[in-house]
């Protein structure tokens, strides 16, 4: 008897652990799950049989249908890159883990679905389940490993559509089918399936893939492709017509025939001088062809507007739902819904179970999300931070280089840097002055022949200044007396002329005149002064 956990599964009953570990989907050469199914349904397919199968998996019988979808995905081209395009939008994401709460644990937690999101292993399990985007549902099985201290997957196994029903009553369980129930199937062990059913539109998982929309439109594909192709062979190449004159024997309208019919192939052929062969030109065959060709246009764009939501970017050129800015927004639209859908899938089918059989059940859990970040206008943003950061904006350089997706500089590279402002041209030297510009007496300056010495000049200020406050006793002491003597700023004021009678000022003015005379003396002492 298999291993019983104490862990209760979506159905309320134990975990089977034995089974966790063991293929329970894997097909076989016999019996119901066979591995080389060589059914085809697009061959030979017509209306009334597309009719049959759709109202067939309505009500649970839904063989054909699928086998239908995977057809249409090997024959149809276009229909194959718009769904995988659909597909990649999401797969192509990179995964984030949210914990639960900060509390400790619930970090701890995460921090190992971090670890299982980041194992290579996983993009196959995302990759598997948007298989259901197309047929409505898809099922991975996971391969527990409990060769270490803790259950982790080891593989995931995509499995056939076909090798599945939905239960018969609610229409939305899946089920196994199995030798023991070939009819209704059996129920799926817990914890082992990736069930993902894409929400593309409301209804049960069964009518909600883009294969089921798109039926139609390939039929119809088909019936023109057909028909293009009919159409090539007959009028690819003008009509061949042989004439033989009235001598002519049979065998040398035999040798005609085989000329005009090998005509097509060889590109070559000998005939007798009476004998000719015309080409001509079959009547309106141009418009025939532009017809077969925008039947199969129109009908790749309804399925680009379907499965994508526009046709720009499969067309290469603006579709008519306006611009390209607008279309990208509407494909965002629906790369976030896909994302939050898989993230959904990811969180309930494969991380609760991971923490379950590791940490136990817990009150809350983890989440797995795919960000579908927004495009950002790194011109704009360059412009604004030249004119913001030299108004004082303060900007993380690390900040600047994420969002420029520029790595950090290792230590010791060569750095890219502003070039230096060029040197200012330096002024023009002043033209050499002889001995009437020297001395001018008409401008009234000194032109000295040479500046006099740094030491001379201190020496002469030092001199100057040692005995300032003496020589300024006499100018003065009269305001100091005066300032005491005020009883307010404006006594002060009034009493400042009549001070002129009483300051002394005749050392000060002796000082000044002998000291502007020995400064003048140390630069030209033949200077005028007017």
């Amino acid at each position: 008897m298999a291993e019983d956990s104490r862990i209760l599964g979506p159905n309320g009953r134990p975990i089977r652990k034995a089974e966790l570990t063991r293929e329970v989907a894997a097909p076989s050469l016999t019996g119901v799950r066979q591995l080389w199914d060589a059914r085809t349904v697009a061959s030979g397919l017509d209306p009334d049989r597309l009719a049959a199968l759709l109202n067939a998996a309505v009500q649970g019988e839904h063989q054909d249908f699928l086998t239908l979808a995977m057809e249409m995905e090997e024959r149809d081209l276009h229909y194959f890159s718009v769904l995988a395009t659909r597909k990649l939008a999401v797969g192509g994401l990179e995964p984030t883990v949210e914990a639960a709460s900060d509390d400790a644990r619930d970090v701890e937690i995460a921090d190992a679905v971090r670890e299982l999101v980041r194992r290579p292993e996983f993009g196959v399990a995302v990759d598997d389940s948007m298989d259901a985007l197309g047929k409505g549902f898809s099922a991975v099985e996971i391969m527990w490993d409990r060769s270490g201290r803790q259950w982790w997957p080891a593989d995931y196994l995509w499995r056939d559509q076909r090798h599945f029903r939905f239960d018969i009553e609610d229409g939305r369980t899946l089920r196994l089918l199995d030798e023991k129930d070939a009819f209704n199937g059996v129920p799926l062990p817990a914890y082992k399936f990736i069930v993902h059913t894409p929400r593309i539109k409301s209804g049960v998982p069964v009518r909600r893939g883009f294969a089921r929309l798109a039926a139609v439109t390939y039929m119809c594909k088909a019936y023109g492709i057909t028909d293009w192709v009919a159409f090539a062979e007959v009028f690819g190449m003008p009509l061949r017509i042989g004439r033989y004159g009235p001598n002519a024997s049979p065998s040398d309208i035999q040798t005609l025939i085989s000329a005009v019919a090998n005509l097509g192939t060889d590109a070559a052929a000998v005939l007798p001088e009476s004998m000719r062969i015309e080409f001509q030109e079959a009547g309106n065959r141009q418009g025939a062809a532009e017809l077969f060709e925008r039947l199969a246009q129109f009908m790749d764009r309804q399925l680009s507007k379907a499965i994508l939501g526009q046709v720009a970017t499969t067309e290469g050129t603006p579709g008519r739902l306006g611009s390209d800015d607008a279309q990208d927004e509407v494909r965002r639209d629906i790369q976030k819904a896909d994302a939050g859908q898989i993230g959904d899938t990811i969180s309930r089918h494969l991380v609760r179970p991971f923490v379950d059989l590791n940490y136990g059940p817990q009150r809350a859990y983890p989440r797995v999300l795919f960000p579908v970040r927004e495009p950002e206008d790194l011109a704009a943003l360059s412009d604004a931070l030249e004119k913001m950061v030299p108004l004082g904006l303060g900007v993380e350089a690390s900040w600047a280089r994420d969002k420029f997706g520029v790595p950090d500089p290792e230590e010791g590279a060569v750095l890219l840097a502003q070039a230096a402002p060029p040197a200012p041209p330096a002024p023009p030297a002043p033209p050499a002055l002889n001995r009437a510009q020297r001395d001018c007496p008409s401008c009234g300056k000194a032109h000295n022949r040479e500046e006099p010495p740094d030491d001379a000049i201190e020496e002469l200020v030092d001199e100057e200044t040692s005995e300032w406050e003496e020589q300024m006793e006499g100018s003065a002491d009269p305001v100091r007396q005066l300032a005491e003597r005020a009883g307010s700023f404006e006594e002060f004021l009034a009493g400042l002329p009549a001070l002129l009678e009483e300051m002394d000022s005749d050392a000060l003015v002796r000082r000044l005149a002998a000291g502007t005379f020995k400064a003048r003396g140390l630069g030209d002492a033949t200077d005028e002064v007017e």
